[in-house]
């Protein structure tokens, strides 16, 4: 009898979907079995694959699993004991998810939509049939966030995440400020990595990021997931000049996810952010995800690698299978909440509406080159309460009248800066928007 041979029933998987991530499950579960049996105990076999590309599937398993274009027939096998759906999307993987619940099999998962906005029925039905659901690799890809929020920080109270959570946009701004070029020619270099979707709209315009804060936030608040009431705003209105500036001025621009505790609620949003770049998460650069969490007793913590890819992704969710297959026979009471808090408590926590989050601010204004413009802008900031923290202004270039005014603000109430633009703006003295970009230290 081999080493692979266990006294312990082998635990069949049932693989949908066999793409980018599927291959590299399949291939990461083969390569490793001796490791992963010394690590679980039990051999850990994808027997079954569902994929509509059945040619390219048989190719790809090689004789070592059965291939069919029927993934219910997958979730309805009596012989399969746990489901990875690596499908995408939130119709047909929802449909599946469910039917293999309600059939007893514990499901990983590594779509982030479909746990973000279907996360909170999910769990019910897998509580009301005592079966497991695992989802790390549905957040930054290879890294082990979700088991660092669940397990790792489960001593402490966490008081924020924030995360570069989606490498098409962290690409995007890399390439932006180290080559000085307009977002619509990275985006266009991004597709033709691969980096980018021919649809980038779920990447570009924060979407995708949202979904994964979402999951975030659920774990580290003991919250229902609550994707519908995410601010979400994009990075397709940035500007070079914006990026050149912040770096002018010690900063970094990134798409961070963040949510905060607060006395009032919880702040839930997605959007360019100015971060010092002498904090190690500014210097993430090109398609690479970092997540920063602050807990109380151990301070902010960094989590870096991968937030992609067929292997990185495929290591969170091998992990998540031999996670399942170590309890697969424990009291459902000694089993890992899906969210990290017992199911009795877990607490509707109000969601911050975007006026009512506390930031500083970054302020483009292009103004006359005149006297007291300065003065009158200042004068709003003030009968605002809102103080300045640093100014910048730039020469007019020959022949033009107008000039950019920079200002970096301290820390005050969205609706407060909201207020002060619309009266800038009112000014005759200022050609257009003013450009607004917050601003979060991320030290404390």
């Amino acid at each position: 009898m081999s080493d692979l041979d266990s006294k312990l029933k082998a635990v069949n998987v049932g693989l949908l979907g066999i793409g980018t991530v599927g291959g590299g499950t399949f291939n990461v579960l083969d390569r490793n079995a001796q490791e992963i049996f010394r690590r679980t105990g039990r051999q850990i076999k994808i027997t079954r694959v569902a994929d509509r590309n059945i040619e390219a599937a048989r190719a790809l398993v090689n004789g070592k699993a059965e291939v069919t274009d029927d993934a219910f027939s997958i979730v309805n096998d009596p012989n399969i004991d746990v489901v990875i759906e690596l499908i995408g999307g939130y119709t047909i993987a929802k449909e599946l998810v469910l039917k293999a619940i309600a059939n007893k099999k514990h499901v990983v998962t590594a779509n982030k939509a479909l746990i973000a906005l279907h996360g909170n029925e999910i769990f019910a039905a897998a509580k009301a049939n005592n079966v497991m659901v695992a989802f790390e690799a549905a957040v930054a890809g290879g890294i082990p966030i979700i088991k660092a929020l669940r397990e790792g920080l489960a001593a402490n109270k966490i008081e924020w995440v924030a995360g570069i959570i989606n490498g098409t946009t962290n690409f995007i701004l890399t390439e932006m400020r180290e080559k000085g070029l307009a977002f619509s020619d990275v985006l266009g270099e991004a597709q033709r990595l691969g980096y980018a979707e021919a649809d980038p709209t779920f990447d570009v315009e924060g979407i995708d990021a949202a979904h994964k804060l979402t999951i975030m936030s659920a774990i580290a608040f003991g919250m229902p997931m609550k994707f519908e009431q995410a601010y979400t705003e994009g990075i397709t209105k940035l500007q070079q000049v914006d990026i050149k500036y912040a770096e002018e001025l010690g900063y970094r621009v990134k798409l961070l996810g963040i949510s905060k505790r607060t006395d009032k609620g919880v702040e839930l949003r997605v959007h360019p952010t100015l971060i010092p770049e002498k904090r190690l998460i500014a210097n993430v650069n090109g398609a690479m995800n970092a997540v920063v969490v602050k807990g109380d007793a151990v301070g902010p913590t960094l989590y870096y690698g991968a937030g992609a890819g067929a292997e990185p992704t495929a290591s969170s969710v091998v992990a998540d299978v031999m996670d399942v297959t170590r309890l697969l026979d424990a009291d459902t009471a000694h089993r890992m909440p899906y969210l990290a808090f017992q199911p009795d408590q877990v607490v509707d926590l109000p969601i911050l509406p975007i006026d009512e989050i506390q930031s500083a601010y970054y302020l483009r204004l292009r103004a006359t080159d005149k006297p007291g413009v300065l003065a009158d802008v200042t004068k709003i900031l003030g009968d605002r309460s809102i103080s300045i923290d640093a100014m910048m202004q730039k020469e007019p270039a020959e022949s033009e009248t107008e000039a950019d005014i920079v200002i970096l603000t301290h820390i005050t109430v969205e609706k407060n800066m909201n207020a002060a633009i619309a009266a800038i703006e009112s000014l005759d003295a200022i050609t257009g928007k003013v450009m607004r970009i917050r601003m979060e230290e991320l030290n404390k």
